[in-house]
């Protein structure tokens, strides 16, 4: 019974919670519930998506590639976010890729589940505009980092989002584990970069790292960076 759509506590935290009881037994009754290892694809960029994904657990990146063959990972997806919404509704390919950053489970909705209520029910179409207008926020939020941020404030602002958005360990590390190259592509900028503004972070105290993992040892240092301070 946890698996149906409408005893789902997940539906609130995106544009399902305002479909009708009776859409969502609909939803339920044609989704497909998936499991996704670390590093495997969802969709890859150009495809044309059938339906959208539901996430139930795990984190995905949603990441271009740019014309010299470098990903630049425009968000992050988690738990309760839909993903493809945009490019169903609009029928077209989608312009991003989704791979799993950490296992994930995700249910696959069909495009038919999705398009019908927009017909119908006011209130979902409303929820649907809404969570693409957040979208269009962040995107914009992202060229205007790129653009006017240094790499250093850039590199600042994503360990506070990943400590804000997933959280630590109880040793004080980020539970959400990123390899140097997904960082870099984050930021956009050279691995090789990354890493040494990590060492450098760390040698003034703000990081402290083990292995792959990163902790945040002086967040109100990396908030005033982040700020240009």
């Amino acid at each position: 019974m946890e698996s149906r759509c409408e005893n789902c506590i997940i539906r609130q935290f995106n544009s399902l919670r305002a479909m009708s009881k009776e859409e969502l037994k609909k939803v339920s009754d044609s989704k497909v519930t998936k499991k996704v290892k670390k590093g495997q694809p969802l969709f890859e960029e150009g495809e044309k998506l059938d339906g959208v994904f539901c996430v139930r657990n795990g984190v995905s990146k949603l990441s271009k590639l740019s014309a010299n063959g470098k990903d630049q990972i425009v968000k992050f997806a988690s738990k309760g976010e839909v993903i493809g919404q945009r490019s169903v509704i609009a029928e077209e390919s989608v312009n991003l890729s989704a791979r799993a950053v950490s296992d994930m489970e995700v249910c696959f909705i069909p495009k038919e589940s999705i398009v019908n209520p927009l017909h119908t029910n006011p209130d979902f179409t409303l929820e649907v505009l809404r969570h693409m207008a957040h979208d269009l926020k962040e995107a914009d939020d992202v060229i205007v980092n790129m653009s006017q941020k240094t790499v250093k404030q850039r590199m600042a602002e994503a360990f506070l989002y990943l400590k804000n958005n997933f959280g630590e360990d109880q040793d004080g590390f980020l539970i959400l584990t990123l390899s140097r190259e997904d960082i870099a592509n984050v930021i956009g900028t050279a691995t090789e970069s990354c890493i040494r503004i990590i060492s450098e972070f760390k040698k003034k105290g703000y990081l402290k790292t083990s292995g792959k993992k990163i902790g945040i040892t002086d967040e109100r240092k990396l908030q005033d960076l982040a700020e240009g301070f």
